[in-house]
């Protein structure tokens, strides 16, 4: 068969292969272009096979190994969070597949995808699904409904892809393709991309076009706001007297630190950093004041209510960064934002600055000339820099006993550490500590996925890391309840030779619900890993030693083959971390601390909404507290 040219000149050979052949042949020719930088865009495919993947997808992975290379993966989820982390640790300018027979191993990923959408993350999601022809139906796993023939368990990645599509038709692979590496490499819409593939179309032949497989190129730019969106900003920032910068992961994406720290040490705007933008800037820097937000630094959060004017770089302004909008109190504040992404550049009122954040940054650079700040409020964020560097050594040597604190844990992690050493978390209390207390000293040295907070990233995310940056020691922090939720990728950190380093830190329990719970009143409640006890799983105040469940974690990860050191204290880790650098495989380091010693709060807030009556004392008291936080929330219109 042939096809005519699209200029309707010659025309062009096809090639028979199956639908599943085709899309794994395209796969392996696409290519991504930033800054004259030519990179191909798939580094492989994760995969767990069943009935729904195996002879179709399966066996295209197999007949293109060579340009496709698959990884086995022990969990459906864990796999997409390693694809996620890994596309985050190469500015998602690389990226994984991950394909899923029908049923729970589609479903399974579902999770995955919602948090790669939600933190901006390119990831592509080939899950099996039903007969296209219905000719068996219904088969093993297949969900029935009796108002609508077309709908399978792969619905349920309509809402959390960016792009979504069922491939019905072997011809259809084509214009879905094309669609999937659209969104996958759009610095704006990218996020989970989710073609799902009918068992029996898989395996049907087509004869494709050549031209379909032939090496394509999709280039990333760096484009610039509009002049007149660019002009007003620059006034802006010459009016203000309090500007402040708070960086997001747009920073480290775009690669933007050194024109971030260029602007920043001319001018003499602070900056504070988001979650995802921990790194932008060196943590000694004296524009650098640290964490902001729900879970920021006093520095920041004390720049945040006097500023003036807020420049959001790449930033979503998530509820944590700007404290559930307590953070700017000004009543003069205005916001420019600085987003490739005009749905966040628009938020807040902002002057919308739509952009790439290196190419906007060296633009106002530019703009502002010789503008600088005023010398009393540079040398005010300065001194506030020095300062909580010093509370975060006070918080590093607590001395705390008979168990540590987690901050004393951070700390040792850190101190051992080298700057191009990455630490991994995503959930518990550990991430919010991290955020605070954590000494960045590169700008990819930092991951911790906050955008969905998912417990069982650690160690896959880690993994995804290592795979990234495999020149890089990757350290894991994971609480116990994180740890039990999905350790399994331990096992894939061994075979495939993917050395990590887990800190796996046990507070019995739920530690950052549980000081939540206690912070609403509610002692808490369903936060302890507790035998029951007279119908109860116990309370703070009813805590007692002998009802701690006799789970031996470092025992468990000894039987995933990872090599396991247990501490009791903090001199005993410092030697662990430097023991476990000359191990070969992944090494769990374990270490009990106290659940109740934690980091302060400075100079923040975060909206959890407290019961409003309630036959609780202690819950009255913290409804009244929470109603008089509530009354400096603002809408920033």
């Amino acid at each position: 068969m042939y096809y005519r040219s699209s200029n309707g000149g010659d025309l062009l050979s096809t090639v028979k292969l199956t639908a599943a052949q085709a899309l794994v042949r395209f796969l392996t020719q696409q290519y991504v272009e930033r800054d004259g930088s030519e990179r191909r865009f798939f580094a492989g495919c994760f995969g767990i096979f069943g009935h729904g993947n195996v002879a179709g997808v399966g066996q295209a992975l197999q007949q293109y190994a060579e340009g496709l290379p698959y990884y086995q993966a022990r969990n459906e989820q864990a796999m997409v969070h390693t694809a996620s982390a890994y596309a985050r640790q190469k500015n998602r300018l690389e990226a994984f597949a991950c394909t899923t027979s029908i049923g729970p191993g589609a479903t399974n990923m579902v999770t995955g995808a919602a948090l790669a959408t939600i933190n901006r993350l390119p990831v592509l999601l080939l899950p099996g699904d039903v007969f296209a022809s219905r000719g068996p139906d219904p088969v093993l796993q297949q969900l029935e409904t009796p108002n609508d023939g077309t709908l399978s368990v792969n619905d349920c990645f309509r809402p959390v892809s960016r792009y979504w599509d069922r491939i019905a038709r072997p011809e259809q692979v084509i214009p879905a393709a094309l669609a999937a590496m659209r969104v996958l490499t759009n610095q704006a819409e990218t996020g989970a991309v989710t073609l799902a593939l009918p068992q029996d179309v898989q395996t049907e032949a087509f004869d494709y076009p050549e031209e379909f497989f032939e090496k394509r190129i999709w280039h990333v730019g760096r484009p610039l706001p509009d002049t007149g969106a660019m002009d007003r900003a620059v006034a802006m920032i010459r009016a203000s007297r309090r500007p402040m910068i708070v960086a997001g992961g747009g920073v480290i994406y775009s690669e933007a630190t050194e024109a971030l720290r260029r602007l920043c040490e001319r001018t003499g705007i602070p900056v504070g950093e988001t979650q995802a933008g921990k790194g932008s800037m060196p943590y000694d820097h004296p524009c650098s004041l640290g964490a902001i937000g729900a879970t920021g630094t006093f520095a920041a959060n004390r720049a945040a209510r006097e500023a003036d004017l807020v420049i959001g770089l790449g930033t979503r302004w998530s509820d944590f960064t700007t404290a559930s909008k307590t953070a700017f109190q000004n009543p003069e504040a205005r916001f420019v934002n600085i987003n490739i992404a005009d749905f966040d550049a628009n938020k807040h009122s902002g002057e919308a600055l739509v952009g790439d954040a290196r190419a906007t940054l060296d633009a106002l650079d530019d703009a502002l000339g010789g503008h600088e700040v005023e010398q009393g409020y540079r040398e005010q964020n300065a001194s506030g820099s020095q300062e909580w560097d010093g509370e975060v050594g006070r918080l590093y040597a607590l001395e705390h006993g008979p168990l540590p604190a987690q901050s004393e844990v951070i700390g040792a992690v850190n101190s051992f550490s080298e700057p191009q050493d990455v630490v991994v978390c995503a959930a518990g209390s550990m991430p919010g500590d991290l955020h605070k207390l954590w000494r960045t000293r590169n700008p990819k040295g930092y991951h911790v996925e906050y955008g969905y907070s998912c417990m069982g990233y650690e160690i896959s995310g880690g993994l995804g890391v290592k795979m990234a940056a495999p020149e890089r020691e990757v350290y894991v922090m994971c609480g116990d309840g994180s740890y039990l939720m999905m350790n399994s990728e331990i096992v894939t950190s061994i075979q495939e030779r993917y050395k990590l380093t887990i800190v796996l830190v046990d507070n019995s329990g739920f530690s950052s619900i549980g000081a939540l719970s206690r912070s609403v009143g509610s002692d808490g409640f369903g936060t302890h890993y507790r035998y029951r006890k007279e119908g109860s799983i116990g309370l703070d105040s009813e805590e007692a030693p002998g009802d701690v469940l006799p789970v031996d974690l470092p025992k468990g990860a000894e039987s995933l083959g990872a090599h396991v050191i247990r501490t009791e204290n903090i001199e005993d880790l410092k030697k662990a971390l430097a023991d476990a650098k000359v191990v070969d495989r992944t090494v769990v380091i374990y270490i009990p601390v106290d659940r109740y010693e934690g980091v302060p709060d400075y100079d923040s807030f975060w909206d959890v909404p407290v019961s409003e009556v309630s036959e609780m004392e202690s819950v009255i008291s913290a409804r009244k507290e929470y109603a008089e936080n509530k009354k400096e929330e603002r809408r920033y219109l």
